[in-house]
């Protein structure tokens, strides 16, 4: 390969420099895109024009990282912190239970398609601190190997809500997929038939996964606080 194709890979390196020195992200990337046009002799508005035409392509990342941008935003001014004591003033809440009616609430708006920006845009800077902070409010100091399972836990609860219920909104991605599939198989199906047969499946799903996150959480809780936790409390 010649030195002229070369040199165009300049902004990949400056890219993984940027990344390995740990520097701003968002500008490490504007600068080799920069530096790439540079050395690549492209005009200002072939420039824009490219930039523009890959937003609009991948507007669905652009999306995520808005709502990363914004989510950052809240919680550098409290969303956090206002979330725990929120929970703080429910009497009997705890980790399974703050993370079973998120379940509820998310299965439900699931059926419509409808998103909350998923584990980054939601979980963990409204649920993580909500359920953290229905241990805090018992009076005790959370246990760093529980507060690490109750993240996974909301994790994994955002991610059974999404996964079986929104296939229950008759023309999502999910069931056009498996439509043409099966079409191209020579099986004819309907969607409405496919919404049928998932909703056993997916209120299935919900209930095991609230059962399971509660009698993970109380054991957890007894093993970490034992008679700290005031159960009467619960």
């Amino acid at each position: 390969m010649e030195f002229s194709e070369l040199i165009k890979l300049l902004g990949i390196v400056i890219v993984i420099i940027g990344f390995i020195l740990k520097l701003e992200p968002i500008l490490i990337v504007l600068l080799g895109i920069i530096v790439t046009a540079i050395v690549s002799l492209m005009d200002p508005i072939t420039l824009l024009g490219t930039i523009g035409n890959s937003f609009v392509a991948n507007r669905g990342m652009a999306i995520f990282i808005l709502i990363l941008l914004v989510t950052g935003t809240m919680e550098r001014n409290g969303l956090r912190e206002s979330a725990a004591k929120l929970i703080g003033k429910v009497k009997g809440a705890n980790p399974g239970k703050v993370i079973g009616a998120y379940g509820i609430m998310r299965s439900f708006f699931a059926m419509f398609n409808v998103s909350f920006g998923g584990v980054a845009g939601f979980v963990r800077p409204v649920i993580m601190p909500m359920a953290i902070g229905a241990v805090e409010a018992k009076g005790v100091v959370p246990n760093e190997k529980h507060v690490d399972t109750i993240k996974g836990m909301s994790s994994g609860m955002e991610n059974v809500a999404w996964f079986f219920w929104q296939v229950l909104f008759i023309t999502g991605g999910g069931n056009l997929l498996v439509q043409s599939t099966l079409a191209g198989l020579g099986i004819e199906v309907e969607l409405l038939e496919l919404v049928r047969v998932v909703i056993p499946v997916a209120i299935f799903a919900l209930v095991w996964a609230i059962v399971y996150y509660n009698l993970k959480d109380r054991a957890l809780r007894k093993k970490y606080y034992g008679d700290a936790v005031d159960k009467t409390k619960e």
